[in-house]
């Protein structure tokens, strides 16, 4: 059985068995131009991301749902890790389960070879189909258009990989959707190729884990994921003195996130050791207004070389109002 290869690989505990019906609707997917790959998945189920999405850089992705068996999810990566195909890859794993009927899996390669499986017991109305590099698949729907809606809004999105995996779930959405409702969903996009560091790899690993509108959440956390995206890619500018790499990747997030203090701050911060202070001086000040505190962590950085030691330039900061 499945469960039993999986205790013998240590991804399972021994009192592994079925669990109640896991996930809705799910798309699995890689982008053809970029070979990002990624998952997306929404449910009338409490921290649906916890089980049913895995990826990894260079790989391939799986949804695993319904009656969940979560070691589809890492089994699954190592097969495909060790050169399967997504189709033999499932294939095998099919074989393996003795619970094979209530299993819904989606997978998808790093050569975007993909693979659907609705066992005959999933609860109607149940079924997936592949797509060019990407399969979707559903349970417990409202009616047997959702998951073709998903294929075609997918298909029709503009964006990135993360923006069409939305667009798949927003039609899921509008088509129906779960017969119970909503609760909770995720996304999670990793890169083309591994680096091997799996925490450098994860373009967006979110997770709505329960609300009356998870969809629209997770399109907020989705924006503010990109925003500190290009934050981070800010840091790594300031850590070479790439000052104008710096500007640009915090403005960007300032773009995204106009009201986010923070964003503000470290936008200021490295505006002011480019000796820019005069651009520098409205996000001083729009930080400082949200919370005062920021004031005195302008006081703290120099010590810590996260701001030059200059009196002049830190008593400018610290009189903006």
């Amino acid at each position: 059985m499945l469960a039993e290869l999986a205790l013998v690989l240590g991804l399972l505990p021994s009192s592994a068995r079925p669990l109640r019906p896991v996930a809705t609707y799910s798309i699995v997917a890689r982008d053809p131009a970029t070979g990002e790959l990624g998952v997306a998945v929404q449910s009338h189920w409490f921290s649906v991301g916890s089980n049913v999405s895995w990826a990894e850089a260079g790989v391939g992705a799986v949804a695993t749902q319904s009656f969940i068996d979560p070691a589809y999810g890492p089994l699954g990566l190592q097969l495909m890790r060790a050169g399967r195909s997504a189709p033999d890859t499932l294939k095998a794993l099919l074989a393996g389960d003795a619970q094979r009927d209530v299993r819904q899996v989606g997978m998808v390669d790093a050569q975007g070879r993909v693979a659907t499986h609705t066992g005959s017991l999933c609860i109607p109305a149940a079924g997936g189909q592949e797509g060019k590099e990407y399969v979707v698949q559903a349970n417990l729907m409202d009616k047997p258009s959702v998951w073709p809606a998903m294929a075609k809004a997918y298909e029709a999105a503009k964006g990135d990989l993360a923006e069409r995996l939305l667009a798949a779930l927003d039609a899921a959405e509008a088509e129906g959707g779960d017969i119970r409702g909503r609760q909770s969903a995720a996304i999670v996009v990793v890169k083309a190729r591994s680096s091997g560091r799996p925490w450098a790899d994860r373009i967006f690993d979110l997770r709505v884990e329960d609300n009356p509108a998870p969809l629209v959440e997770l399109r907020r956390l989705v924006k503010l994921q990109r925003a500190y995206n290009h934050m981070t890619a800010g840091d790594d500018c300031v850590a070479v003195a790439d000052w104008p790499c710096a500007e640009r990747e915090y403005g960007t997030a300032r773009a995204l996130e106009p009201q986010h203090a923070e964003m503000a701050f470290w936008y200021a911060i490295a505006l002011a050791t480019a000796g820019r202070l005069e651009a520098a001086r409205p996000l001083f000040a729009q930080a400082f207004a949200a919370d005062p505190r920021w004031r005195e962590l302008v006081k703290r950085l120099p010590d810590v070389n996260q701001l030059p030691k200059d009196k002049a330039l830190v008593d400018a900061i610290l009189a903006i109002r």
